[in-house]
């Protein structure tokens, strides 16, 4: 699935070209070897072919879960100085404006998404030139479609709001004066319709590790829900998930964050990254390459003997002391998420580590999950790391299943703290951790679990705002204002888009 996710196939996207001819005879563009839209779409392998384009931009949209982390009381910016990722800084320093390089390089990457998922539901029933191909499994594949749309459309919604919606087709520049902002909940209801259609056409597993299932998209239905209170609904959704069996805890926390452990038991939905191709693109960091967010969080100027797994970054996304003091003792979660450098030199003298202190925003804390290792990039070093990132993991279920139950219409705690426990066990190594609260303690506790279950995943940031902890728990954060990113200017220039209040 890395090697095939790696194809950029962006002819799918290319405007129809128009030529001015003044020959008598029809031009015919296949004279001058140019290739047009009623090339494609004609057999079974162009339809597949075109669902790898649809799931490429997951991997541009990489900043997202940098942003989730960074914006939170998890992570700081870090970097070389002030102005190292300006865009970054701003978000971090809650000085961000409508002009900003991630939150622009988001929205365009996950309309881009749209765009080529649009395409291909455009043309389910018949190709351009109007001929209807059938083949087995076509139903499944659009299935995939759907989940597809649906994620672009849930990230475009957790970022900025209300967005303009469109599924009929794909949009070109000639429409963007046309695009007006739809409002949140009819953005909503197309992501559960997208999400329910994927549901019904997936298939329980699939052959090739990466591709979307059924699971996954009841998951994610689960987690959007959960989003918009409709707490009874996710608790069915994500009851789903759970009674199939078809996922399990790993045993060692850690072991999930490794090359080894992608794909694995505990996954449910993972982006998909690779470095098959020596291409590389500083102009364009993080699109078509690897998972350019692992260099990111790198410790600068690491140096170590062969022994030391780690690889020298960049210093940024660093994990706060406040994070690292939220574990409590015996929490095997602690040293998976966070590395405390010093401590590590300390403790293992043979292998000779230096490194450059992180000059801007100093924790001595590192992102431990994502960090760069030895042998796991290739080519262009900084841009081709391999590592996946974990969207949804199973013990993300168990604890979105608890909440979901705790704050249903008829509580349901004895279940909620059944699968709160099922992780705390699980980082614990033992039952003598389980919670045994209800009612609001019971979900101030799913809450905090959240937080040190998946801390530095990117889902930090929306979980605070989703449950109204933000403006206590964010230095910085203004409520009324900073529950959503600015709509990036040029769109507002371009398409004449409204702004989101306070920016």
């Amino acid at each position: 699935m890395k090697k095939i996710l790696y194809t950029l196939f962006s002819l799918v996207l290319l405007s129809m070209l128009t030529v001015s001819c003044k020959k008598w005879v029809d031009y015919d563009p296949k004279e001058d070897f140019v290739v047009t839209e009623k090339e494609y779409l004609k057999s079974e392998s162009d339809y597949r072919t075109m669902l790898v384009s649809v799931y490429t931009p997951l991997q541009w949209i990489n900043q997202a879960v940098v942003v989730g982390e960074v914006a939170s009381d998890n992570a700081v910016a870090g970097g070389e100085n002030a102005s190292d990722v300006l865009s970054l800084q701003q978000i971090d320093d809650y000085t961000h404006t409508p002009i900003n390089s991630t939150l622009q390089e988001l929205w365009v990457s996950a309309y881009e998404g749209v765009n080529r998922a649009n395409y291909m539901t455009q043309y389910k029933s018949a190709n351009l030139a109007g001929v209807a191909v059938s083949f087995a499994g076509k139903e499944a594949l659009y299935g995939e479609v759907h989940f597809l749309r649906a994620y672009y459309y849930f990230t475009l919604v957790k970022f900025f709001g209300d967005v303009p919606l469109f599924v009929d087709k794909r949009l070109g520049l000639t429409d963007s004066k046309s695009l007006q902002r739809s409002a949140k909940a009819d953005v909503y209801k197309q992501i559960e319709a997208d999400l329910t259609a994927a549901v019904a056409a997936l298939p329980a597993t699939q052959v090739q590790k990466g591709r979307i299932t059924k699971y996954a998209a009841q998951a994610l239905l689960g987690k959007v829900l959960l989003y918009q209170g409709k707490f009874d609904a996710a608790a069915v959704a994500l009851e789903s998930v759970i009674t199939a069996n078809a996922f399990s805890l790993v045993s060692n926390y850690g072991s999930m964050f490794l090359a080894t452990g992608e794909n694995g038991p505990e996954s449910v939905f993972e982006i998909q990254y690779s470095n098959n191709s020596p291409y590389y693109n500083w102009g364009g960091a993080t699109r078509g390459q690897g998972n350019y967010a692992v260099q990111q969080t790198g410790i600068r100027g690491l140096n170590g003997s062969g022994a030391m797994p780690y690889a020298a970054g960049w210093s940024t996304n660093l994990p706060t002391q406040n994070l690292a003091a939220a574990y409590t003792a015996g929490d095997q979660r602690k040293a998976v998420t966070v590395l405390d450098i010093e401590a590590y030199k300390t403790a293992n003298p043979g292998f000779g580590i230096t490194y450059q202190v992180a000059p801007y925003k100093n924790t001595g804390l590192y992102n431990q999950k994502y960090l760069p290792r030895k042998g796991e990039t290739s080519g262009q070093l900084e841009l081709n790391y391999t590592n996946n990132f974990r969207i949804i993991r199973y013990a993300d279920v168990l604890l979105m299943a608890a909440e979901a139950y705790n704050r249903a219409s008829a509580p349901n705690d004895t279940k909620a703290l059944g699968y709160l426990n099922q992780v705390r066990v699980r980082a614990f190594g033992s039952t003598a951790n389980n919670i045994a609260a209800t009612g609001t303690a019971l979900r101030d506790a799913i809450w905090n679990e959240r937080r040190l279950e998946l801390a530095m995943e990117g889902d930090r940031f929306f979980d605070l705002v989703r449950t109204g902890q933000a403006a206590t728990k964010i230095t910085g954060f203004k409520a009324g204002k900073h529950e959503v990113f600015p709509i990036p200017q040029t769109e507002v220039e371009i398409s004449g888009l409204t702004q989101n209040s306070g920016y």
